[in-house]
């Protein structure tokens, strides 16, 4: 496991070779900071329409955590769910472009150092990407009261679903010759995590399949630590996603040796 690093390094270093990683951070920034702007306006409406109507139970209700900075990362989440797939369909599929993924098969360096180190490059460049993110709540504390385990919670439910995303990015990477391929099938598979308790909601599957489908959902751990909770459950819920998709595409990576 010792290039697992130094391929992680080339691979992040690589996302920056192209002013398109610029671009999409760019973008990034500049949609954070659009629907932070938007939250912000949307709680002092709330906060004035409360006031006006002297409704003191609304107005003792209200706080930043729960009716600001949960709202913005539950938008930046969905933001994450249609960009992560582009940062990831390339990640196996231009070695196969390329036509250098017999030489990496051949080399020294074992499958699971290329899927980690692929990982960790992608993981490392959302990393960033959340780090803006837990930026703008961060300017609340100079003008606000918001409450600092709540807000890292949050933060931390964040990176971990983008980890999440990128995992499933890798593996549908790994399946394919095509990034668009790639990108429709991350973007479908993160999809239906997202929407499996709607299933339930609608009285599709019974019981005992909605509690498993809640339990595969991401967003259903996302809430619970955008609630402040980190449960040694949701923690080990994301630790197993994870690691199910890397174990998921370093088949499909060796899967190449036997074809």
């Amino acid at each position: 496991m010792r290039h697992v690093a130094t391929i992680a390094g080339r691979e992040f270093r690589s996302l920056f070779v192209s002013p398109v990683a610029y671009l999409v951070l760019s973008l990034f920034a500049i949609m954070a900071g659009i629907f932070f702007v938007l939250d912000v306006a949307a709680f002092n409406m709330h906060v004035l329409q409360a006031q006006q109507f002297q409704a003191v139970e609304e107005l003792a209700r209200l706080n930043l955590n729960d009716h600001l900075i949960a709202y913005f990362f539950d938008s930046m989440a969905v933001v994450l769910l249609f960009v992560i797939p582009g940062i990831t369909m390339g990640l196996f599929v231009s070695e196969k472009i390329n036509g250098t993924q017999e030489l990496l098969m051949t080399s020294p360096l074992t499958i699971w150092e290329i899927v980690l180190g692929k990982y960790l490059a992608a993981a490392a460049f959302v990393t960033l990407m959340v780090a803006m993110v837990g930026a703008f709540p961060g300017m609340l504390f100079f003008h606000g009261d918001p409450e600092l385990g709540k807000t890292l919670s949050g933060v931390l439910g964040l990176l971990l679903v983008g980890w999440t995303y990128v995992a499933i990015g890798g593996f549908a990477s790994s399946i394919t010759r095509s990034q668009v391929v790639s990108f429709l099938i991350s973007f479908v598979l993160l999809l239906c995590m997202l929407l499996l308790p709607a299933l339930t909601n609608l009285g599709v599957a019974g019981d005992a399949a909605g509690e498993a489908f809640r339990w595969l959902s991401t967003a259903a751990h996302f809430q619970e630590m955008l609630a402040g909770l980190v449960d040694t459950a949701d923690l080990v819920y994301f630790a197993v996603v994870i690691g199910s998709f890397l174990l998921l595409t370093k088949a499909a990576v060796e899967s190449v040796r036997w074809r």
